[in-house]
């Protein structure tokens, strides 16, 4: 095992280890290959390759998930997209950025800025006047092709829900730190959940998030916010690397059930 794998790595070597199954890492850990006997299953990021391709997409895709969760009646926090204006005026249109400022003028409170696909809260802004806007729009552009704009709100809880064919397997509440977002990445502790009335909830919630857009595999964030809990992204790469550090035997168990369903279970 090569020093300062993922998490998700080690848990791959792991499990082909204990199952009798060849694996070749490549791309630093990026792209894993799987064999046994002529059947070859590959995991790409942190994705272990369970999801269909249109779940695969939505998931990563925050405006998509919003407007399907809303289309199935599940609570959640409203993405709308904007194009980049470098794709060309037919594309994007003329009123992009007057769009978004009335998003902010409906919206006192602050608005949200943020890479319409990614994870892990990188290039994520809360804004309150039109310089921070321009600011924030101009950041995530440049990396970008499409930016999401959703409604500021005081999030009281974050819980993560990691659900395998609609069963729970982790679900724990983001601490924040001295940040005001709940991502891991900018401090934020993990802390298990014990059965009671906040768990059931999210954990329903989340199962009702994973049907609507049919995904088998994935960690899914609902918030607390204004007294009701909402879905505020699915993720079909499940990562748990500040989680492995604090409990290991919980995430290895969570990969090798996934890799169960690629491999049927047999030794």
């Amino acid at each position: 095992m090569t020093g300062g794998e993922r998490i998700f790595v080690q848990a791959i070597r792991r499990y082909c280890a204990d199952h009798g199954i060849a694996v070749d890492v490549r791309s630093g850990g990026w792209l894993i290959a799987m064999r046994r006997g002529p059947r070859r299953h590959f995991a790409f990021g942190y994705d272990i390759g369970l999801n269909s391709a249109i779940a695969h997409r939505l998931a990563n895709d925050k405006s998509a998930t919003a407007e399907a969760l809303a289309l199935a009646d599940v609570p959640c926090i409203p993405h709308q997209l904007f194009l980049n204006p470098r794709l060309g005026q037919n594309v994007v249109g003329a009123a992009w950025r007057e769009a978004m400022i009335g998003l902010l003028r409906d919206h006192p409170q602050g608005v949200v800025v943020k890479p319409n696909e990614g994870t892990s809260g990188r290039s994520v802004f809360k804004v309150t006047t039109e310089a921070e806007l321009d600011h924030a729009v101009g950041e995530v552009f440049s990396m970008s092709t499409g930016l999401v704009i959703s409604p500021y709100v005081a999030i009281e809880n974050e819980v993560r829900v990691v659900l395998l064919d609609d069963r729970p397997l982790v679900v724990y509440s983001k601490q924040r730190g001295r940040d005001w977002r709940h991502n891991l990445d900018a401090g934020a502790k993990p802390v298990l959940l014990e059965n009671g009335e906040v768990r059931t909830a999210c954990v329903k919630l989340a199962i009702d998030a994973a049907r609507a857009i049919g995904i088998a595999f994935a960690s899914i964030d609902v918030v607390r916010a204004d007294g009701g809990w909402r879905v505020l992204e699915i993720n079909s790469g499940v990562m748990m690397e500040t989680l492995g550090k604090l409990h290991p035997d919980l995430v290895q168990a969570t990969y090798d059930a996934a890799l169960d369903r690629v491999f049927g279970g047999s030794r």
